[in-house]
């Protein structure tokens, strides 16, 4: 064991660190998650539904070929906090859904597509 004195933000830590062989670090290591399976394709002429910012998806309340009314909620996205509701920017039918319950979004991804 090695011994450490390190400083964040202004508060004093003392830190020990184990040193271990190749061998059991490969041991140790994580299984990788499987890849992040593409988007669904957005058909030509669909309005995109896009993130307002980075987040959580909690719910989904629409599902494909439903339809929909402009104001209806598509979906409630927790960022900061906060539930924040994603509406419908257009009356129509819903083509795409690209994200589910508990899915992590970033800032301008595509939550789904109406027609």
């Amino acid at each position: 064991m090695k011994h450490y004195h390190v400083n964040v933000n202004g508060t004093d830590y003392e830190i020990e660190i184990e040193e271990i062989s190749a061998e059991e670090a490969k041991s140790r290591q994580v299984e990788a998650k499987p890849a992040a399976s593409a988007p669904a394709a957005v058909p030509t002429g669909a309005e995109t539904v896009s993130a307002p910012m980075p987040g959580t998806i909690l719910s989904v309340n629409a599902t494909q070929g439903q339809s929909v009314n402009k104001g209806d909620v598509l979906m409630i996205l927790e960022a900061m906090k906060m539930e924040n509701e994603i509406m419908a920017s257009k009356s129509g039918k819903v083509v795409s859904v690209n994200v589910s319950k508990g899915s992590s979004v970033k800032t301008g991804d595509v939550l789904c597509a109406i027609e």
